[in-house]
């Protein structure tokens, strides 16, 4: 893969990356450094602590010309200096990264502002503290695991290391909302971080808010075996490989059906609805036929006329190739040894329109390093509750991205007003289980106000501008442009606010040749390679990724990561600012060794594998199954002497798969029985880390199991249980509360249709 340009030096950075002036302390190893390196792309001094030999990381993974790609991939960015310099940085740090060996008391001994955050396969306490993890152990005991794969047939591992590049993202909120709390209190804070809670929390969450196709039926109420769903969102063949479709609206089915000539077969008004849709057995072949002689580019192209959305499903060279990652600069060349150069992804946030990419090559051990710059400094200021008390956001997120953005900062104590109307209602709000509001989106819209507001109407737009004059942060997720349609950009609000901060997260981002493309998750999936990496090896068409919802929980991560860090650069600039996502792109993060290896392989250089292997055993008992991870002949000779030299399968068949789990903990090997959304509560390991809790909702009948704190922390106090509101339940609250509306003209504006209040059934019919 060509991408020309020069290697960055090593912390070239420039002076409005929104983290300058934070010192980072880091003393990981292995695929959770990519937390410093997300870290270092947001301006922070990362500097990196290692033996005077060098971390055993830097030989461990995929490897070209005696270096690991993995390794370059988490340290892009950072500095390096040796152990012996932990004392004399960590009196002047403002962020540690460190392992449980770590002695956390000493570190903060002359640092009282010190935010450290110890990172841990399992934890710091109780008796999974010592147990062994790896991208597939956390995949089976997430939940995830359970949900992969076609029926009939064995659970299927995802490719690379999403448990991890999810797990990293929920790592760097965490940490940046300690970071923002102790400038706001003058306190540090200690973090106990376990990377089966991120993945747990982030790769696919089973009590989180789910997709709109689910209809608000919530994950634990899954089948015991794996669903079949690949009518979801399907993929067709077509005359030059696959395309698949995501429609969701009656409007987006309304175009196909136009797009197809208007078949009398699916003439009948009741196609509209999703559940007709997929319970047809003519549909889907009819489509297909359609396809079959058509190309993918072509089809692409007249689904945007249409406004079907659609996308082809490509490989990872072709997803690598594309016209919009070209232009979009996605890649850079990194120096991997003397003359020899891959690409990695650079960097996964713009931030006032500038990509934050990647900040400098992969660090060398230096023996003199000292912190550059001086650092961020904010006199303490009344901070409220909780760390983001006092913020006010607008959030016009809709589906899993929007919501999770907008909930992970209510959770922190802002104002968080879901902003909605009749016209467009958020699609998550699909509800086939009866009620007013489903258990998903009771859990992934908790602690906010909802407010009905026309747009389309002048009064409308006006009463928005006032609420943007006095709001902290605006929540997007739509498709490119549609902020700057509605005169809501960050250029035109920072007019009335130059405080405000704005969010942009789309599928695609807000530039480049596709930037105007509707996109979803299965969509993004699609065109980014990772679909077609997500099959069986003995069946090409076997895809199996349409349960999933990824990325689209960590993707509303990465914006409110945008958000601390632009509110801890408001600190010192006090000024707003803007953040722009694509989902893409934080996908396309998440196989970094797997693109510089795919680039130096096309080159015609040698890269060696890693040796280490996970794969999916069949237990005792129907559909058991246990994952087990062997990283070196270590492993590979435990296990020998456990299952006295009998094939490992063998010994699986006949165990039960919890047991044989412990059984290879204890003897230090990684594995993970397959756990199912509907066990996880019960499972001791979240039961002991108190991940889970007990919700209510005045419009559920019964409690409902939500995720409890985002981390086990000494400050950090664990969300408010506000209900999640009904469309617009707090229109008239706000309306006189926050914009000084009197009784008559609220009265006004809602008969007139500016104002949407909640309407009850009846209402709404008359």
């Amino acid at each position: 893969m060509e991408n020309p340009g020069a290697t960055p030096r090593a912390h070239e950075l420039t002076p409005d990356r929104p983290l300058g002036g934070t010192r980072v302390l880091d003393l990981l190893t292995g695929p959770m450094g990519a937390i410093g390196r997300q870290l270092a792309e947001l301006g922070a001094d990362v500097i990196r602590l290692e033996p005077r030999a060098g971390a055993t990381d830097r030989r461990e993974g995929m490897t070209a010309a005696g270096v690991s790609l993995n390794f370059i991939a988490a340290n892009l960015g950072k500095r390096a200096t040796t152990l012996e310099r932990l004392a004399t940085l960590a009196e002047d740090a403002d962020i540690v990264l460190c392992g449980p060996d770590a002695d956390v008391n000493a570190l903060r001994a002359n640092n009282h502002k010190l935010v450290v955050m110890t990172v841990s396969d399992f934890g710091l306490v109780g008796r999974f503290a010592l147990w062994q993890g790896s991208d597939a152990v956390f995949h089976a005991l997430s939940g995830q695991l359970s949900r992969s794969g076609l029926p009939g047939r064995a659970p299927l591992l995802p490719p690379g290391d999403l448990a991890y590049g999810c797990a990293a993202g929920q790592a760097v909120y965490v940490v940046l909302l300690a970071y923002y709390n102790s400038l706001k209190t003058g306190a540090g804070d200690h973090l106990d971080f376990s990377v089966l809670d991120g993945a747990a929390q982030v790769l696919d969450p089973g009590y989180g808010i789910g997709g709109s196709v689910a209809g608000g039926v919530p994950a634990s109420r899954a089948p015991r075996g794996r669903v079949e769903a690949r009518h979801r969102y399907p993929i067709l063949r077509c005359k030059d490989g696959f395309v698949r479709l995501c429609v969701l609206s009656p409007k987006q089915w309304r175009g196909l059906f136009e797009w197809m000539g208007r078949p009398s077969a699916f003439a009948d008004p009741s196609y509209d609805r999703t559940e007709t849709r997929s319970n047809s057995t003519t549909l889907l072949p009819a489509i297909a036929e359609f396809f079959a002689d058509q190309h993918r580019l072509e089809l692409e192209q007249q689904g945007k006329r249409f406004g079907v959305p659609i996308a082809a499903v490509l490989d990872l060279e072709e997803a690598l190739r594309t016209e919009h990652m070209v232009a979009r600069g996605a890649f850079t060349p990194i120096e991997i040894s003397p003359g020899l150069s891959a690409c990695f992804p650079n960097g996964i946030l713009q931030i006032d329109g500038q990509r934050m990419g990647v900040p400098g090559g992969a660090p060398r051990v230096q023996a003199d390093i000292r912190w550059t710059g001086p650092r961020v400094e904010a006199p303490p200021f009344p901070s409220g509750e909780r760390p983001l008390s006092g913020l006010r956001v607008l959030d016009f997120g809709v589906i899993v991205v929007g919501a999770e953005a907008g909930r992970l900062l209510a959770d922190q104590g802002a104002d968080v007003l879901k902003i909605e109307n009749s016209l467009s209602p958020d699609g998550s709000r699909q509800n086939r289980t009866g009620g007013l509001i489903s258990v998903p989106f009771a859990a992934g819209h908790r602690n906010q106000r909802g407010l009905g507001l026309n747009l389309r109407n002048p009064e409308g737009k006006a009463l928005l501008r006032r609420l943007a004059a006095q709001s902290d942060v605006l929540l997007s997720n739509f498709k490119g442009g549609t902020l700057k349609s509605l005169a809501l950009d960050y250029a035109a609000l920072r007019e009335l606010n130059p405080r405000i901060i704005v969010t942009d997260s789309s599928a695609f981002g807000p530039t480049g040749p596709w930037s105007d493309r509707m996109g979803y998750g299965p969509l993004v999936r699609a065109s980014a390679g990772l679909t077609m990496q997500w099959r069986y090896d003995d069946d090409p068409q076997s895809f199996s990724d349409s349960i999933t919802v990824y990325p689209d929980h960590v993707a509303g991560r990465i914006s409110a990561i945008g958000v601390l860090a632009l509110l801890i650069r408001r600190l010192r600039t006090g000024l707003g600012g803007e953040v722009s996502v694509s989902q893409a792109e934080v996908m396309l993060s998440h196989m970094a060794p797997a693109i510089a290896a795919h680039a130096l392989e096309k080159s015609g250089h040698a890269v060696t594998r890693d040796a280490a292997r996970s794969t999916v055993y069949q237990c005792a008992g129907d559909d058991e199954w246990c994952v087990v991870t062997v990283r070196n002949t270590t492993d590979a000779q435990v296990i020998a002497r456990i299952t006295a030299g009998r094939p490992l399968a063998q010994w699986l068949r006949d165990r039960d798969s919890r047991e044989a789990m412990e059984i290879l903990q204890a003897a230090g090997v990684p594995a993970g029985t397959m756990l199912r959304v509907s066990e996880l509560p019960k499972f001791d390991y979240f039961v002991q880390r108190r991940f889970f809790r007990s919700a209510t909702h005045p419009h559920i009948r019964e409690p409902f199991t939500v995720e409890a704190a985002p981390v086990r922390s000494e400050r950090l106090p664990d969300p408010p249980d506000f209900p999640a509101p009904l469309a617009g339940e707090h229109t008239v609250a706000i309306a006189r509360d926050e914009l000084g509306m009197s009784v008559d003209e609220v009265e006004r504006l809602v008969r007139t249709g500016v104002l949407e209040p909640f309407k009850t059934t009846s209402e709404r019919a008359g």
